[in-house]
């Protein structure tokens, strides 16, 4: 019996014609090329999703970067403040182990930070506190430039890893420590209100304290990662719920503006209120007192996601996406002079 003949390969020749447009168009889209209108380069990406086209590797070898890799990309939508510093230190150490350069590609409103990337000889990116579209993702994918996400703002797609902590777990042992020391009713200050990892904390929080009261008492403000409008939220809600004795602050920084709040009310941390954080950034160990909190290994999640980059680079696209990684790393929890036991009457 006569084989099956094998599967042509999609060239771009069939993007072309899908897309309705010409060779030379699609090429220049995958290039990153700013002088092709929007409506243009939209039907383009679908058309390489509809093929399934992928760019080929130097010398014609598919699927594969037959070179070795020596610019990489950090994609972030700030670097002031202690955390982003934290993340470039574990991506820089762990790039320059592997001899490669990092440029720095900020993703600011108004510029697509995938087509600059693409216009440069960079052979991945990794993205952080970044929502890339799925456009900027089809993008990439065709043209054979792997991605890896730190802690990933919504669900990315299937083929795509990423690193992070453990967020549920996190906000689960935050709740554990507070009902440890008798608190029965709490503040959250969560970060943006459709952040994965906010959310995760939130619910590991709300899940730990609903399974140990039956009467749980909690109440949710959202800050959106913000020093002043966490203290104007936590405010708000010590003056609507004084019997609050306990806050979790989804990020330190926010857990800073509760401090501020606490103050503005002339109560006392840990006396009157305790407080948890989440990260473990420097400020928590300066704070007054010193910050209790969940520690984030940002420095080693860096590193992580370089080392997860470099294998993506060097496996063919079949057989990374049949696996995709998502490492996980422990959340611990660093007791300090925030917090103390609260016995309610």
């Amino acid at each position: 019996m006569q084989s099956e003949s094998p599967r042509r390969r999609p060239t771009l020749s069939d993007v072309a014609e899908l897309a309705g447009t010409s060779v030379p168009t699609v090429s220049k889209v995958l290039r990153g090329g700013t002088d092709v209108s929007p409506s243009t380069r939209l039907r383009v990406m679908e058309a390489v999703r509809e093929t399934g086209y992928r760019r080929r590797g130097s010398g014609g070898q598919a699927d594969v970067l037959t070179q070795q890799p020596t610019m990489i990309d950090l994609v972030v939508n700030h670097v002031e403040g202690s955390w982003a510093n934290s993340v470039l230190t574990g991506v820089e150490a762990a790039a320059a182990a592997a001899d490669i350069d990092v440029v720095i590609s900020m993703a600011t409103h108004g510029r697509d930070w995938a087509s600059r990337l693409l216009r440069r000889p960079s052979s991945g990116a990794v993205v952080v506190l970044v929502d890339p579209s799925s456009t900027q993702f089809r993008t990439l994918a065709a043209a054979n430039v792997p991605v890896v996400l730190i802690d990933p703002m919504s669900r990315p797609p299937h083929e795509v890893p990423s690193v992070g902590v453990a967020d549920w777990d996190g906000g689960r042992t935050a709740a554990e420590h507070l009902l440890g020391l008798g608190h029965r009713h709490f503040g959250i200050i969560a970060g943006g209100r459709n952040h994965l990892y906010s959310r995760a904390r939130v619910d590991g929080f709300r899940s730990e304290v609903e399974m140990r009261l039956t009467k749980p008492s909690i109440h949710v403000a959202h800050a959106d990662w913000n020093r002043q409008r966490a203290r104007d939220e936590s405010r708000r809600l010590l003056e609507a719920h004084p019997e609050i004795t306990a806050f979790f602050g989804c990020s330190d920084i926010m857990a800073l503006g509760i401090y501020d709040a606490i103050a503005d009310l002339d109560l006392t941390i840990p006396n009157d209120i305790s407080v948890v954080g989440f990260d473990d950034v420097p400020e928590a160990q300066t704070a007054r007192p010193p910050l209790t909190t969940v520690r984030q290994p940002t420095a080693e999640m860096g590193a992580t996601a370089v080392r997860m980059l470099l294998a993506a680079m060097t496996m063919r696209p079949a057989a990374f996406e049949a696996e995709p990684a998502r490492i996980e790393m422990a959340a611990d929890l660093i007791v300090r002079g925030s917090t103390s036991a609260r016995v309610d009457p």
